[in-house]
């Protein structure tokens, strides 16, 4: 009786290799029209932007851009560019002040948000109300909640200003104006910080918390070594989304603080007043790259400080 000889398989890790490899091309081609859109949408205002930034233009000229190198970063230039923003002690009193906010806003919203996660995520009657109850500040548009603070904050006739304060109104110093926002932005966004922790608290498995009762570990044990480092992901998630939004914040500080004092507490403030108010389109391009730089070294310093891999 003849034996007929098997043809040769590969092996199992070369075919998982080649399936995974198919699943590779596969995706780039579905992703292909987000990744152009993007290009479109973001990379090309990106370029023009560091474009003019080494560039002299008038915003209402930008086609007769005169190029001036690294002038309006660090520089004293010819005709209109006077000096680069970062010879500027009004920029660093922005950088030094939106610094500020951001960690001190996103620090308070974190630890709050994680606490109200953890009550509403716990069962309870009520609970649904309570989790669209607690959405209605973040609801509320930026300029409408910053306006209504402002009323508050006020010396004449605000609850705080006048009522709690005294007859002083917190926005009337700078010192004291940055923690008056601070408390704004909590107020507003500590909702939102909550809901994205909340949905990484629901996605973890109930099991695990059943055999570790079962075991007798107690709940802030279970904190410590099970949620927060199963949170990882979803952590760094919200924060850096709000610290993106911290960073750009401007709306808030020019309600509650006016045009000028905002430039001197916001580095997007800053930005608008050299391009809108000044029409340096330059140097409002320069200050945007700046920011940009900023946001991007501080995600960077998030994704490797929490070690996480997304699959």
């Amino acid at each position: 009786m003849t034996n007929l000889s098997k043809a040769p398989t590969a092996p199992p890790t070369t075919r998982r290799k080649g399936i995974e490899a198919t699943r590779a091309r596969q995706a780039i081609w579905f992703l292909l029209p987000a990744l152009i859109a993007i290009a479109v949408v973001a990379g090309y205002p990106l370029l023009r932007t560091i474009y003019f930034s080494m560039h002299e233009a008038n915003l209402t000229s930008p086609e007769q851009a005169k190029y001036v190198g690294f002038t309006n970063f660090y520089g004293t230039g010819d005709e209109g560019v006077k000096f680069g923003f970062l010879t500027d002690p009004k920029w660093w009193s922005a950088v030094k002040n939106t610094l500020l906010f951001t960690v001190v806003s996103v620090a308070l919203e974190t630890v709050l948000g994680m606490v109200i996660a953890l009550v509403v995520n716990s069962a309870f009657k009520g609970r649904s109300l309570m989790r669209t109850a607690m959405l209605i500040p973040w609801a509320i548009p930026t300029v409408v909640s910053a306006q209504m603070w402002a009323y508050m904050y006020n010396d004449n006739f605000g609850l705080i200003g006048r009522g709690l304060l005294g007859g002083q109104s917190p926005l009337a110093d700078t010192g004291t104006a940055i923690w008056a926002l601070i408390a704004v932005d909590v107020w507003k966004t500590t909702s939102f910080m909550a809901l994205l922790i909340l949905a990484g608290l629901q996605s973890l498995p109930s099991d695990m918390y059943e055999a570790a009762d079962m075991d007798g570990a107690s709940k802030w044990t279970q904190f410590w070594r099970m949620t927060l480092p199963l949170l990882r992901p979803a952590l760094l998630v919200a924060l850096i989304f709000r610290s993106l939004d911290a960073l750009r914040v401007f709306d808030v500080m020019y309600v509650m603080l006016g045009p000028n004092t905002a430039a001197e507490t916001s580095m997007t403030g800053y930005a608008r007043q050299a391009m809108i108010d000044n029409s340096q389109l330059g140097l409002g391009s320069a200050v945007s790259v700046a920011i940009f730089l900023l946001i991007m070294v501080i995600v960077v310093m998030y994704v490797t400080a929490f070690r996480v891999k997304f699959d």
